[in-house]
């Protein structure tokens, strides 16, 4: 029996594993794969995570609601009289995965797959015969606020809503594309009768369910037992998870944005695939349409009829949207304000240079100030080679370059900055301090220990604003609240705070703690799991709380619950002793502040957006839509005349002037595709008015 000794630490998980491998073997009910999984997965979690982990009743109520809600999210297969079958083993499926008993699992899974063969013959029956597009009836879109059907009738009624509602969606689409094309003399539409709309929409909504029907019949036993695994590490706090072969493939595919394709990170969310991160660098990025939060509904290759994806596995909606460099894909997608729109995107590889740090100067006609910003999207480093790229020293060559052209100020932008590297995190703290603690990492024993700027050397002392949002996470609020402790900065962000992310993740592999002698069971995966906890310098964790700005400005998300406190089972904020530091303050602070507010008053693009921050809000608390044709079409007609109310107000700023620092100028007359992208930023930030706002600040300061 031979085992790789990749983690020492790990000696007492593994014993426990072997221990439990020696044990008689599970009946053949139960798959023998399927019960080391549960023990490695289990053990795995007990020894490692930077919490306690306890496979106790509150353990089981976690797994068995989150498990059945993930199974049926939309409450579109299973009766009431099922759930309360479900609802006996809600206090023993701790008791189970201890003795390796999937009673409750096979008894789940067995209900499912027969109303799937229900609702199939449902859908099949409902969309044979025309809607009644001028009854007033609505349908709520939020599971949450609905119960599961009581009987077979009423599930029927459920669904015959549901295509309704698809179909009516296909309609207004069809209609809004004519309607444009009569308007501008568009003769390439064809002008097609209601009658046929009708027809044809409810034979697209049929061919996508046959669609989806079919993959729900493709997810074998494999599949299904692993998001019950998956279940189990996500009770735990939303970071940690399991990860099949193909999963943890995907998930380094995502992260490290190399291959071909449009460049988003995706999460499924309630039945779509949501937006999560748009890669800088990637053709999404450079077509500009698509963003965070937005919902996919529908992928379409080209000119290719698009196929709806709504409630199809991530497996099968992820190939779909990849593609090689130079191919269309056309996505049809719901924006946070119910707007449904396609945005055509041309794949392309993900030119990584765009996502380094770069620099700007920023120069104010008005008030004559010459203000370098530096953006950085993530604290990347190549931990596989020495040589390549850090964060931390090309931020220090930004630096550099802003300083020998003699800038008044210097803007650090972080918005949507999702974190990575920790030691670049505290290496670039120090380009702005003499040395001290910058923060303090605990794990799940020994005392916390704080990681320190040890080098005297500044890089620069003048004024200097960071900008964030609520999806700066991570080491991205690690730096925030570092020069925010030190006095070092003004913070200037989107309310509440950021993300609220103050843990660290690391992945462990499974199949390295399986013996040799049962490698024929087949891969097992891995596991991420939170092994460590930040906290600032003064002792408050950014778990859960974030980063507070000191000049909070309006933003879209403002009033919409986000970030790590929208988690399901996020870890709490908790605070240790505070390091020992010298702090000082921002010269003006107050001043600072009140100027900033009476400018924000002012503003009638922040006013916008505060705005549509609330109608957003409104929008979202209001998930019932109408299945009146009438009423849907104005419904639809007032997102988009909002948007364009919108996007009337973003244009650029002529008081300010974007050019290139001085060591850039000569470098990029040689490197057009780096210029033309140096060219778009510029442009962005001249319409951005988060941007003016951190400019006039550094000019109070």
């Amino acid at each position: 029996m031979r085992l790789k000794k990749r983690y020492a630490f790990y000696f007492v998980a593994i014993s426990f594993i072997l221990f439990a491998f020696t044990k008689p073997g599970p009946t053949d009910e139960v798959p023998r794969r399927e019960a080391i999984l549960m023990e490695l997965v289990l053990s795995s979690l007990q020894q490692v995570h930077y919490q306690q982990i306890l496979i106790d009743d509150d353990l089981s109520i976690k797994v068995y609601d989150s498990y059945v809600d993930r199974v049926d999210n939309g409450k579109r297969f299973f009766l009431k009289s099922d759930v309360e079958g479900f609802n006996k083993y809600r206090l023993l499926l701790d008791d189970h995965a201890k003795s390796k008993n999937f009673e409750f699992f096979n008894l789940l899974t067995e209900t499912f797959d027969k109303r799937v063969k229900q609702t199939g013959v449902f859908y099949d029956e409902i969309l044979t015969e025309p809607f009644d597009f001028e009854k007033d009836e609505s349908i709520e879109t939020d599971a949450d606020k609905i119960d599961y059907a009581k009987n077979d009738s009423e599930l029927k009624s459920r669904w015959k809503k549901l295509l309704k509602y698809r179909v009516l969606m296909e309609i207004d689409t069809k209609l809004a594309r004519q309607e444009k094309a009569l308007e501008d003399s568009d003769t390439s539409v064809t002008i097609e009768p209601f009658e046929d709309l009708e027809i044809n929409a409810r034979a697209k909504v049929r061919k996508d369910f046959d669609r989806w029907f079919v993959n729900l019949g493709h997810e074998d036993r494999e599949d299904k037992f692993a998001v019950y695994i998956n279940t189990f590490a996500n009770v735990i706090e939303p970071h940690t998870s399991y990860f099949p072969p193909l999963d943890k493939e995907n998930f380094d595919i995502r992260m490290s944005g190399k291959l071909e394709g449009i460049g988003a990170q995706l999460l499924p969310k309630d039945g779509y695939i949501k937006i999560t991160r748009i890669v800088p660098g990637s053709a999404s990025w450079k077509q500009g349409e698509l963003k965070v939060n937005d919902l996919i509904m529908k992928v379409g290759q080209g000119s290719e009829e698009p196929i709806d994806i709504v409630d199809m596995d991530m497996d099968d909606v992820l190939p779909m949207i990849r593609g090689k460099k130079g191919t269309e894909v056309r996505l049809t997608v719901k924006k946070e304000g119910g707007e449904i729109v396609t945005i055509s995107i041309v794949r392309d590889v993900v030119i990584l240079e765009e996502s380094y740090a770069k620099s700007a100067l920023i120069k104010d006609a008005e008030d004559k100030e010459r203000v370098g910003i530096i953006d950085l999207r993530s604290f990347y480093a190549d931990f596989n080679d020495r040589d390549g790229r850090r964060s931390s020293v090309d931020m220090r060559k930004e630096v550099q370059k802003l300083v020998a052209d003699k800038v008044d100020g210097i803007i650090i932008d972080l918005r949507y900055n999702g974190g990575g590297s920790l030691y670049d995190a505290v290496e670039i703290a120090g380009l702005f301090i003499k040395t001290g603690p910058v923060v303090q990492v605990a794990s799940r024993r020994g005392a916390p220990t704080a990681l320190e700027d040890k080098n005297p050397m500044i890089a620069y002392d003048g004024p200097l604003v960071i900008l964030v949002n609520s999806f700066s996470a991570s080491a991205s609020e690690i730096l925030a609240a570092a020069l925010q402790d030190y006095g070092r900065a003004v913070i200037i962000g989107t309310a509440p705070s950021t993300f609220g992310k103050g843990t660290v993740q690391r992945f462990y592999g499974l199949d390295d703690r399986v013996p040799e002698s049962l490698s024929n069971l087949g891969e097992m995966g891995s596991v991420k799991i939170t092994t460590q906890k930040f906290f600032r310098i003064n002792g408050g964790s950014t778990q859960l709380k974030g980063v507070v700005p000191d000049i909070i400005l309006p933003g879209v998300y403002s009033y919409i619950s986000s970030g790590e406190k929208d988690e399901d089972f996020a870890m709490p904020w908790t605070e240790i002793e505070p390091s020992d530091y010298k702090e000082s303050f921002v010269k003006k602070m107050n001043s600072i502040k009140k100027k900033s507010a009476l400018r924000v008053e002012s503003s009638e693009i922040l006013a916008m957006i505060d705005e549509r921050a609330k109608w957003i809000k409104e929008q979202r608390e209001d998930s019932k839509m109408s299945l009146n044709l009438t009423k849907y079409r104005e419904q639809q007609a007032m997102y988009r005349e909002k948007s364009e109310e919108y996007n009337a107000l973003v244009v650029e700023n002529e008081r300010l002037q974007i050019d290139l620092v001085s060591a850039d100028v000569e470098a990029l007359k040689s490197d057009t595709i780096r210029a033309a992208s140096m060219e778009t930023w510029h442009k962005s930030l001249k319409k951005d008015p988060y941007i003016m706002e951190a400019v006039e600040v550094l000019g109070d300061w």
